[in-house]
């Protein structure tokens, strides 16, 4: 349970009951005095002056106002517009006590925004029982709207954090490479922290290393465990591992991110290693779409590959053993690496968009002048008719 609920009822103000009455018969004033005195958690105020008497409610900011509805120079009702027409005064409860007991002049009371009406002098228990009763509803309304304010100041508190760390998040994204090899990603998370994390880098001056990972769930448990399996891979830092063999890798990482460990998270991952003087590429996959390769002699002849090697989940079983796989890469060669987010995409009916029709967006041209990556992206929010999407959204392209 989050201790915020019962942390922020305590740093409410605590209001006292305050009555103002304000009455020009000064034996009226006394009276409603001498009711009160024994309640000594009832403070009381009196104004005889109805001339005085917003000014004096705006300054002592009382929890119920006591009006008299005949008086000399303004009269009651229309005090009672007074009221509601001031902001620091207009949700006051207000009882009306009057000598009257005319239904019509109840009911006009009742239209000028009173909320109560006595005719005085009304019995003590009777008195003392309603100003308990509106004080507390409008203390509790006072409370709600601090409640209500501290709420919002705090929200805006995190957003400020969340788009802090996700600016964080994306700074750890790499540059795109240019030359021989290309590599360029697209990323955009669902929330302002997501669960996805890319990333490529050369190993040494022959083998590109490249991968893609999606942690379960979103939010900054995810961010934080996708940022952890980054780094590792990034700093290859993970214990008698070859980093050029993506099974090592994929088996390094589940026994270093059991679930049992990371709060039950787990993630998926597609890992592969290029070979540029050999043109060939190792990859492995733990639970993670396959990634898209397509090759052939020329742009023309080249077809697309699915390359996954079937790996369970990263995390699930300890001691898994993962496997890799290899394949030659000709000499016209793009892959695609991608999360699920960039292909689960509801369609407006409702029907969901396929992985098969998704591997034919990658292989589709794109118009001249536009980039390719950002061709795919606008494509996909088309087909969802939003530019947002309901998991986060990675795509990486490397030319090889």
């Amino acid at each position: 349970m989050n201790d915020q609920g019962p942390s922020l009822m305590n740093s409410l103000t605590q209001h006292t009951i305050k009555v103002l009455l304000v009455d020009d018969q000064a034996m009226i004033g006394e009276a409603v005095r001498r009711m009160l005195a024994a309640d000594k958690d009832i403070i009381f105020h009196y104004c005889s002056d109805p001339t005085q008497a917003v000014k004096m409610a705006t300054e002592l900011a009382p929890t119920v106002i006591l009006q008299d509805l005949v008086m000399p120079e303004v009269d009651g009702l229309t005090l009672v517009k007074f009221y509601r027409a001031n902001p620091k005064t207009r949700d006051i409860p207000l009882i009306v006590l009057s000598t009257k007991e005319e239904p019509a002049t109840k009911a006009e009371a009742f239209a000028l925004g009173a909320n109560d009406y006595l005719v005085k002098l009304p019995d003590k228990v009777e008195l003392i029982a309603r100003i308990r009763y509106h004080s507390a509803g409008y203390i509790a309304q006072l409370q709600r709207n601090e409640a209500y304010r501290a709420l919002v100041e705090s929200q805006k508190k995190l957003a400020a954090e969340l788009a802090e760390a996700a600016a964080y998040v994306r700074s750890l994204l790499p540059a795109p490479i240019t030359g021989e090899q290309k590599a360029e990603w697209r990323f955009i998370p669902s929330t302002e922290l997501g669960g996805d994390a890319l990333g490529y880098h050369w190993f040494d001056d022959d083998h590109l290393v490249m991968y893609v990972l999606d942690v379960c769930g979103h939010g900054v448990g995810a961010a934080l465990l996708s940022i952890s399996a980054m780094n590792v891979i990034r700093s290859h830092t993970l214990p008698n591992t070859n980093f050029l063999e993506p099974g090592e890798v994929l088996t390094a990482l589940n026994d270093s991110f059991q679930m049992e460990k990371h709060n039950n998270m787990y993630f998926t991952i597609w890992y592969g290693v290029y070979d540029k003087k050999r043109r060939r590429l190792s990859y492995a996959s733990g639970g993670h779409p396959p990634a898209v390769l397509i090759t052939g002699q020329d742009a023309a002849s080249a077809r697309p590959i699915l390359l996954e090697t079937g790996g369970t989940i990263i995390g699930a079983i300890e001691g898994t053993d993962f496997k890799s796989a290899s394949c030659d890469v000709q000499p016209y060669a793009k892959m695609y690496l991608f999360s699920d987010g960039a292909y689960e995409i509801f369609r407006p009916d409702g029907s969901l968009w396929s992985y098969e029709e998704f591997v034919q967006l990658l292989e589709s041209p794109t118009p001249p002048g536009v980039s390719e990556l950002d061709h795919i992206v606008a494509s996909i929010s088309a087909i969802h008719e939003t530019n947002t999407f309901d998991d986060d959204f990675s795509l990486m392209r490397v030319c090889l």
